[in-house]
Formats: structure tokens, sequence, C-alpha cells
């Protein structure tokens, strides 16, 4: 697995693409295209970039983790 080179949240970019996203969580651009099209996933196409607000993610997240728990 690729090393991110984020240490912590606030160096995460506002706007993350597709391939930060991927290196982040550790796993392959083609599993975040998935999520991408889930329903209820934060994503925003500009132009033609799919981006992801870095805080809409970590609430899907924390949303997400509550459910498990």
């Amino acid at each position: 697995m690729k090393k991110s080179i984020y240490k912590s949240y606030d160096e995460l970019p506002l706007l993350l693409n597709v391939k930060q996203l991927a290196d982040l969580l550790g796993v392959s651009d083609s599993s975040v295209y998935e999520l991408i099209q889930e329903g209820g996933f934060p994503s925003l196409r500009i132009g033609k970039r799919i981006v992801i607000p870095k805080e809409e993610l970590r609430e899907w997240i924390s949303a997400r983790t509550k459910e498990v728990q």
C-alpha cells in the first residue's frame, strides 16, 4: 500500500480528487468511482473533474462508522 503524503486531516486539501482519495484510503481508483456511484456519497462534478469535499467525506465516514457500532 502506498503511504499517504498527508500526516493530518488539516493537511488535506479542501477538495480531494479521485486519485488523492484512493491513495488516502488505500484503495484503487475504480473503488473510489464505485463509492461515487453510491447514493449519498459526497462528490461534486466540476466540469469533467470529480472532487470530494473533505468535510463532507469526514461526515460520511463518521455516519457509517456509527452504524457499525
